[in-house]
């Protein structure tokens, strides 16, 4: 290909750049305008102060610490909720795989017992406050 085809190819796309820089000084524009007309919020007094339903906050910040358990407990929860999607796949095609596709799967919940097996005797499922 030549290079005036090139050229020529090119100049025939010169809108796709037009609505890029139409659209991003659109975007610039438009947040300009907002930032100006915005309302200008003034913090005084119990504004600024985290409201629990008409009681006083329980910590005085947000930046509590939680016991390391309620980590574990989510995180054996996103495994066993993952495998369901693992699945769902099988489930729709389990009559073309016949008997691998029954020992696959068996294998797969067999693997995924022992993992449940091993998190409970881990009390990994256990969520007990005050423990670390």
């Amino acid at each position: 290909m030549e290079v005036g085809n090139r050229r020529r190819d090119m100049i025939n796309y010169w809108y796709f750049f037009l609505f890029f820089v139409i659209a991003t000084v659109f975007s610039f524009g438009l947040l300009a305008v907002i930032s100006f007309i915005r309302y200008k919020r003034n913090d005084y007094g119990d504004k600024s102060l985290p409201y629990e339903c008409g009681v006083d906050p329980a910590t005085p910040t947000a930046r509590e610490s939680y016991s390391i358990r309620f980590y574990l407990l989510t995180l054996v929860f996103i495994v066993f909720e993952v495998e369901t999607f693992l699945l769902f796949p099988w489930a729709i095609v389990h009559d073309r795989l016949k008997l691998f596709g029954l020992i696959e799967v068996l294998i797969f919940l067999a693997i995924l017992g022992l993992g449940y097996v091993y998190a409970w005797k881990a009390e990994a499922l256990d969520f007990r406050r005050g423990i670390e």
